[in-house]
């Protein structure tokens, strides 16, 4: 059986490589899962939340809550700048 919760990292892959590891850790036995973005890849973890909750597990997965927030990276050339950030935490029904 898989952990309780597990954590998975969103980045620039096709969305459907998350909806599955997403649907993989919820059939593992997980009972939470929380996607993670930022930047431009925001966009895909939202889409990913969606798609799981409303077509691949429907009634089976709730959003439990939303944590949008920015981190400070340091870019080309050393500076410092905010890029959007977002935690979805999806619970099973």
């Amino acid at each position: 059986m898989a952990a309780q919760e597990a954590t998975i990292l969103v980045g620039k892959k096709p969305t459907t490589n998350y909806i599955i590891a997403t649907v993989m850790q919820f059939n593992q036995g997980s009972k939470r899962v929380i996607l993670k973005a930022r930047g431009a890849a925001v966009a895909r973890a939202v889409t990913t939340a969606v798609m799981v909750r409303d077509r691949f597990l429907p009634g089976k997965v709730n959003v439990k809550e939303v944590r949008l927030t920015s981190d400070r990276v340091t870019g080309q050339g050393g500076r410092d700048r905010s890029v959007a950030a977002i935690e979805i935490v999806l619970e099973s029904a």
